[in-house]
């Protein structure tokens, strides 16, 4: 399959997890666990299927890392699945979507990048897009769209830790890192699950377990396979540009299918976050 084609597939399912995950009536700690289990079933599968093993001792020296940006994957889940409990889908999307600010904000101080005049700007303005998004939510008389958003911007926050550990690990291929980060996430979720919500899934009506399975099953497993395939014979602009069809979908399929609610301004200040993320991402040859 054409490396573009998979990665819009990939990238295009991703901004449809925010219906899936409305319908399971567990908590986001249980949904992000299970999401985490079966996905690395159906990768450990297909590493099967290839006859690929995982050689640990291998990248011995880089596992720290990954079960540390595992974690920090799995409570990003949590965050995400839980703004989605108290706004729209799409404006959760929105305040995820400002992670690659927060890495760009903090690359020139881990990593002696140097910010340009470009970097800054587009800071500056995706910030201000965040800031009239969440303005814009604050005039309504429920506190409940400021709390989304608030636990959207955690979601990004640690999403954008992964990335940022990720640029520490060099020798180790993308649906690799992906294994060991999920089987990471399963370790320390599953006390956490147990000692908070507790295991409910048996509970689960048929539409709960067939939305779980496909969050796990297309969403994280098959998805992150088509992604981490295919990103190797794309340029890094190529896939930051095509990336940004999961909010615009997310955005669509709040509006036209859960009839949820954004307005003008929001609308303005959420493409500015895109907008301006995208333009830092777009190299221009002089």
């Amino acid at each position: 399959m054409n490396a573009k084609l998979k990665i819009i597939i990939s990238v295009a399912t991703f901004g449809t997890i925010g219906i899936f995950v409305r319908n399971i009536s567990l908590s986001s700690g249980e949904i992000a666990l299970f999401r985490a289990i079966i996905a690395a079933v159906v990768i450990l599968i297909y590493k099967g299927l290839r006859g690929k093993g995982l050689l640990l001792w291998d990248i011995k020296k880089d596992i720290p890392i990954l079960f540390v940006s595992g974690v920090a994957m799995g409570f990003n889940w949590i965050l995400l699945f839980q703004a989605y409990k108290y706004t729209s889908v799409s404006l959760a999307t929105l305040s995820y979507y400002f992670s690659p600010v927060i890495v760009m904000l903090f690359s020139p101080i881990l990593f002696k990048e140097k910010m340009t005049i470009k970097q800054i700007i587009c800071f500056v303005m995706s910030t201000i897009g965040l800031i009239m998004v969440i303005g814009i939510s604050g005039m309504d008389e429920s506190s409940d769209n400021l709390i989304g958003i608030g636990l959207g911007l955690g979601a990004a926050a640690l999403y954008a830790t992964v990335v940022l550990l990720n640029k520490l690990v060099k020798d180790v291929n993308g649906i690799d890192r992906t294994l060991i980060q999920f089987l990471a996430a399963i370790i320390v979720l599953t006390p956490y699950v147990f000692a908070s919500s507790g295991i409910n899934i048996a509970g689960l009506d048929l539409i709960g377990i067939i939305n779980i399975l496909i969050l796990g099953t297309l969403h994280t497993g098959i998805c992150y396979c088509l992604y981490f395939s295919s990103i190797k014979d794309l340029k890094g602009q190529q896939v930051s540009i095509l990336s940004y069809i999961d909010p615009l979908v997310a955005i669509l399929l709040s509006v036209a299918i859960l009839n949820e609610p954004i307005s003008f301004m929001q609308l303005i200040g959420g493409m500015m976050i895109l907008g301006f993320t995208l333009l830092n991402e777009i190299q221009v040859k002089a």
